[in-house]
This record gives C-alpha cells, structure tokens and sequence, in this order.
C-alpha cells in the first residue's frame, strides 16, 4: 500500500530534447553542451549541484558569454570576481548571492516568485540550460530532484539541454520533483554530504514574538512559513495544537519538530488531505532522512505551491511571513535593505491575499522592531525606498515583540494608532510626529 501511494504522487514533468545520456566523473566539459550567449539556469539553496558549479566556474572563460539565473545560494561558491564572462541574474539577493549584489553584480528581475515557471515556459525568462541536483535513479532510470522542486521541473521541461550532478545521499522525494531518464542530456557523480541550513538560535524578541503568532493561530489551521528564528519560534510555540496542515513554498526542521509533536495531520486540508506540500526542503540531515519516499510528504512546482486557484481552496490559511519594515499604514517593505535593491518579494504577495480571502485564514507579518541593535526601527513612517512589495489594502495583522496590530477593516487613524503600540519605545514619538504630516 505504502508502495502504491507513493508512486501516485509521482508526476512527471515538462518535454525533453531527447539527447543521449552521457555519465562522467567529477569534472565535466561543459563546453559539448553549453553555447556562448546562453542562459543557465542553476539549481538553488540545497539543490545546488556544487560540481557542476566549479565545473562552469573554471572553465568560465572558455564558454562565455553566459547568462546564469541563480537563487537563495548557501555555498558561495559563485564570487563576485566570477563576473564579466559570467552575468549573473536572479529573483533576488538570498543568502550568499547577496555578496554578488553587494559588489554590483547582480541583475535582479522584481517578480512575485510564483510567477516564476510561466515566465519559463512562456520563453520571457528564457532558460537554455539547466543544471541541478538530483538523487540516484529509481528501476526505471528516473531521477528525484529531492530537496526543490521549485521552478526546475519547468526550466527542465523547456531547456535545450539538462545537465544533473547525482548524490546518493539525495531524498527521493515524490510529486513534481521526478525527473525522466529521457530528459537528461549528461550526468556527473558527486558524494559530498548535502547542504544544510543550520537553525539560528532564537533571541529573546523571537521567543515573545512567536508566542504572540501561535495565540492566533487555531486548531486545524493550515500553515505557510518561512525559515528563521522567528518562524522556528512560532512552530515551537505550536507543539499543542491539533491537526495542523502545511501548504508552504519550503519547511525546515522546525516543522519537522512540529510534526513529530503530533501537532501536524493534515488531516483536515481541503485539498491534499494527509500530504505536507511544500516545494523546498531547507533544513539538515534529519529533515532529509525523514523526506526519503516519505508518502505524507508531497514535493510540488513553485505553479502549485503558489497558484491563486490552489490556495482558495485552503479555508484556514495562516500565511506567517516577515518583512525588512512595515509602515504605519500596513505598507511592506521586503525588498529594499541597507540603501540597496534586494528583490526577494518571494511568495508573500500570494500567500498574503489568499489568506485575507480564506473563510478562516490570516495573513501576519512577524518581524523584530527593530535593527541594529535597536537604533533602526523597522515600523516606519514610509517605506524605505519607496518600496512597496504589499499594499496596505493586503495587510492584516502585524505582529512585534511589543504586541499585535490588527489592520484589517482599521482606517488610517486606527492604524496609525496600533502600528505605533507596536514600534520599539524609542522610536514611538519619533513616529508620532512623523505620523501628524502623512496625510497633512
């Protein structure tokens, strides 16, 4: 029964080139697949394929000009001095890729993440090569991607050619990450552990922050959640609840811990009943292990995971997402930091306006007041920028260590009111006075 039940969350994906599958060792020439001027697209966060990464690093001058669209990177292995035969292009500056927007390398496309697969598919983010991380094959050839299953299965379906880097120690996970033997151009070998995401130590402000989140959310609900100190304090804050559901574009150990509690079924999802869908697996080793042909577990698209149609059918979504600063009226900022363009809008937009429209959901932004050691306020009077990746038209609740404000169906003035109870108390009469010119 096990047997069949996994092979029903199986789904192959996309169209192949149908190029014969070469096996090579550790390092491959690159230059029998890739042409100069083409895009490659390189799985991110604990999918990316490290060999083939300082394959196409060393032999960066032989092969360009190259487009490369990298995500969340965890390696660093892509440097800023890479650059010039290499472009590099993402969503957004994640994790170590922010060293390469740091130094003015970096081309970031603003887009809501979900959008991601149509603009693939559709040839406006054309993608000519793809090069990922998958685990070894099952009996009839075909490979998991395992950890993400993000926007690869379609840069795979629409790709020239597919280059993967085969670890063992992959998870074969099911839903849309299966990857068909047919769609494989070349494969290279690879026996290092996998990347992990190590758990930050929650601080004092995650901890009051998080106990504030779990008070409103409710038996049965179904959770969407980032990775952090915050949000790994909210699931720990969870561990009482029953029949939670998870609908989340990734999970982290912190879930892991919730399920293990007993806190997790799914039992009562309107839609993939008894499956934790998620698209992205960023945690450590445990969390892989317990992902190996896991049937409760189902690994789906970025065009899943985020789609419009698919989250109105979720009547409890509880969308628990961050922010670098939200302004006295609900506006968010996520994605303009220190001076600097960062990108990232992520999957909040979606999550946030499925939730607000769920029968019984709630869209919260959970976020520290403050910065810097308490000198910089993350509430603000305007956005920093005047960047606004979510309208005040979509907020709801907006959660500090100082407390909730509760947005939704508030006018200007209340807002105003409740955004400052919830700012750091050094900065609340700076905000107070900023707040009197707003609307002067």
């Amino acid at each position: 029964a096990t047997t069949s039940v996994f092979r029903a969350l199986n789904k192959t994906t996309g169209n192949c080139s149908g190029n014969p599958v070469t096996s090579e060792a550790k390092r491959i020439d690159l230059r029998r697949y890739l042409r100069p001027g083409d895009t490659v697209l390189v799985g991110q966060g604990t999918s990316e394929p490290r060999t083939l990464v300082e394959s196409l690093i060393e032999q960066r001058f032989e092969l360009a000009p190259l487009r490369v669209f990298i995500g969340a990177s965890f390696t660093g292995l892509f440097r800023p001095e890479h650059a010039g035969p290499l472009e590099f292009v993402s969503y957004g500056a994640v994790g170590r890729t922010a060293a390469l927007a740091r130094a003015g390398v970096l081309s970031i496309i603003p887009l809501h993440i979900g959008t991601l697969p149509s603009l693939i598919r559709e040839r406006t983010l054309r993608i000519d090569a793809v090069l990922a991380q998958v685990g070894e094959p099952d009996r009839e050839g075909n490979h998991s991607l395992g950890l993400v299953s993000d926007y690869l299965p379609a840069a795979i379906g629409c790709a020239r050619v597919t280059i993967v880097e085969v670890n063992a120690r992959v998870p074969f996970t099911g839903g849309d990450s299966i990857i068909r033997a047919e769609q494989i151009a070349a494969t290279v070998q690879d026996d290092r552990p996998l990347v992990t995401v190590d758990r930050r130590p929650s601080l004092p402000e995650d901890e009051a922050i998080g106990r504030l989140v779990a008070e409103l959310v409710p038996d049965g609900a179904t959770l969407q959640f980032g990775i952090g100190g915050t949000p790994d304090a909210t699931l720990a804050h969870l561990r009482g609840r029953k029949d939670l559901g998870v609908h989340s574009g990734l999970i982290s150990d912190a879930l892991l811990d919730l399920i293990e509690a007993g806190a997790v079924t799914n039992g009562l999802k309107e839609i993939d009943r008894g499956l934790t869908v998620t698209g992205a697996l960023f945690g450590s080793d445990r969390l892989y292990r317990w992902a190996n042909r896991n049937v409760t577990l189902a690994m789906r698209s970025l065009d899943y995971t985020h789609h419009p149609r698919v989250l109105a059918a979720l009547e409890s979504l509880h969308a628990i997402n961050s922010a670098v600063e939200v302004d006295l009226t609900g506006q968010i900022n996520g994605e303009f930091a220190g001076g600097r363009y960062i990108g990232t809008v992520g999957g909040q937009g979606a999550f946030a306006r499925a939730a607000i429209t769920s029968a019984r959901g709630r869209s919260i932004v959970a976020l520290p007041s403050t910065a810097n050691g308490g000198a910089v306020s993350r509430i603000v009077s305007s956005p920093s920028g005047a960047i606004t990746s979510t309208s005040r038209a979509d907020a709801d609740v907006v959660v500090t260590e100082h407390g909730v404000a509760h947005l939704r169906g508030a006018t200007l003035e209340e807002r105003i009111r409740r955004m400052i109870a919830i700012a750091a108390p050094a900065h609340r009469e700076d905000l107070g006075r900023a707040a009197s010119n707003l609307f002067a």
